[in-house]
């Protein structure tokens, strides 16, 4: 009985900012079903206006439930959209080379970051969101990385970055394609490995053809498997460097251990088409949540203060990435 009144004495107290949270990422979601609108910058941007309601009492404790309690639900829910199945899709040849690239472009952020006057810290949390899946990549590594001063800003900042030069991107690499005389198989295996978000990898491979658009999305959905190693080695990394006395990460994050495990059933055909679509839709919607209260926990005043330096370091990660799997488009 007394667990019961602890889980809904919980629930009051975090009740009022989950649904701010909510609200505006239900507006961001209309914005992004009416007029194309990028609903995870919509979400933060809509958010920022409502900074103030983050040091409100009533609302503050929901907010910082939504940004990270429901991110970690989101991405467990994401792996029921991908399946191992999916190297057999591409070949084997292929899926390693983007494991290389992957690699290559956060240990190349690691390197950058200090010449754009920031730590390796945000170095892996850019690197890692251009390299994997965009704003869904940033929010899953920012979740095991130790709280820090500016956490929230560098969150914002790369979620708003990522998706910009993924929008971008989804306009540009098509004309690209075509340019090189790209066949479709060529075209999707391109935009598949270097767009960052999901969503714009359609848009931009479905622009091109069908069989570009389902080629681009298999391969888009192969590089969000590798979300999991990636957050699984950099937690390894941050417990082992973790000072004496300073709370470290654990060892196996569990919604890494949820993510793992819908991977492992979709893998084997346990779940159903209609299950693994209702999956996918509330992961979205958990994961638009989260970035909706992120912004709402960001100045952006604060925001401004960042820099040019850290933005020329996501352009030129991005630059890095589509130049290395355009080598291995040609080469394999």
């Amino acid at each position: 009985m007394g667990q019961v009144v602890g889980i809904w004495g919980r629930a009051t107290v975090i009740w009022p900012g989950l649904v701010l949270a909510g609200l505006v990422a239900m507006a961001a979601q209309f914005l992004a079903d009416h007029y194309g609108a990028p609903v995870m910058l919509m979400a933060l941007l809509l958010g920022a206006p409502f900074q103030f309601l983050a040091e409100e009492p009533r609302t503050a404790e929901g907010i910082g439930f939504a940004a990270k309690s429901i991110l970690r639900l989101g991405v467990i829910l994401l792996g029921a959209r991908v399946s191992l199945t999916m190297v057999q899709d591409i070949g084997l040849g292929f899926v390693v080379w983007m494991v290389m690239a992957v690699a290559a472009t956060i240990g190349l952020s690691l390197v950058c970051a200090r010449l754009a006057g920031r730590d390796r810290l945000f170095g892996y949390l850019t690197g890692g969101a251009v390299a994997i899946c965009g704003a869904s990549a940033a929010m899953a590594i920012s979740a095991v990385l130790p709280d820090r001063e500016s956490s929230d800003r560098d969150l914002a900042f790369t979620v708003i970055s990522v998706t910009v030069l993924s929008t971008l991107a989804m306009i540009f690499y098509p004309v690209i394609v075509a340019t090189l005389g790209l066949s479709d198989h060529q075209a999707g295996l391109f935009l598949g490995g270097t767009i960052h978000d999901v969503a714009q990898v359609v848009g931009a491979g479905f622009s091109v053809s069908d069989q570009a658009g389902e080629v681009s999305t298999v391969v888009k959905l192969m590089r969000v498997t590798l979300l999991a190693p990636v957050v699984l080695i950099g937690a390894l990394i941050l417990r082992r460097s973790a000072p004496v006395g300073i709370a470290r990460p654990p060892l196996l994050p569990g919604f890494v251990i949820g993510f793992l495990g819908l991977v492992a059933l979709n893998s084997f055909g346990l779940i159903p088409d209609m299950v693994t679509e209702v999956f996918g839709a509330v992961s979205r919607a958990c994961l638009v949540t989260a970035v909706a209260a992120v912004g709402i926990r960001t100045s952006l005043a604060r925001l401004r203060a960042v820099g040019v330096a850290p933005v020329a370091l996501m352009l030129g990660q991005t630059v890095f990435i589509a130049v290395f799997v355009l080598l291995g488009v040609v080469l394999l």
